[in-house]
């Protein structure tokens, strides 16, 4: 996870310098940081109702959060929030979004690339539509608001929520360290 976030973080930044990019900006205030919370809020919700009754994406979410998740400790979550969070939202929507010039085919392009970074099999592919879907949102989420804060935020919070409800069934509640 730390590796990813680095190689994203480090083509983020050498896109920014060759392509001569700037960064989608980001501004701190209470209201983008309310629309980020409630788009994770919005995420985690929808996650829930397709893990429950769509069986391709619930087994195939089990297998991606299993391997993600299985080796971590719940402190861990923390990074698992923060560093997908940030280094994948510098890249897909502060850099990518710019760079394909911020409007519809750069939030397309961008979000099916998001996707397929989520893919690790090609049994894969409901987790792959859903990741897809949810780079829209983000990507959707930063152009209507001209704010990376947003994605920022809603990214961050949703990976932790997720990761700490899947953390909690698979593992028999907060007193088992490890699944």
């Amino acid at each position: 996870m730390g590796v990813t976030a680095l190689v994203l973080l480090v083509v983020s930044r050498v896109w920014q310098y060759l392509g001569n990019v700037s960064l989608m900006p980001i501004r701190f205030n209470g209201q983008s940081l309310a629309v980020g919370v409630g788009i994770a809020l919005g995420i985690s919700l929808l996650s829930s109702l397709i893990y429950r009754f769509w069986e391709p994406y619930r087994r195939s979410a089990n297998f991606y959060l299993q391997l993600v998740l299985k080796p971590l400790v719940w402190p861990d979550l923390i990074w698992l929030g923060l560093l997908p969070g940030l280094s994948e939202e510098l890249l897909f929507r502060g850099v990518m979004l710019p760079a394909f010039g911020g409007a519809w085919l750069a939030l397309i392009i961008s979000s099916l690339l998001f996707g397929i970074l989520h893919m690790s099999t090609l049994q894969q592919w409901p987790y792959m539509i859903w990741a897809t879907v949810i780079g829209c949102v983000l990507g959707y989420s930063a152009i209507a608001t001209q704010n990376l804060l947003v994605p920022i935020v809603a990214h961050i919070i949703t990976n932790f929520l997720s990761g700490f409800l899947w953390k909690f069934t698979h593992s028999g509640g907060m007193g088992n360290r490890q699944s």
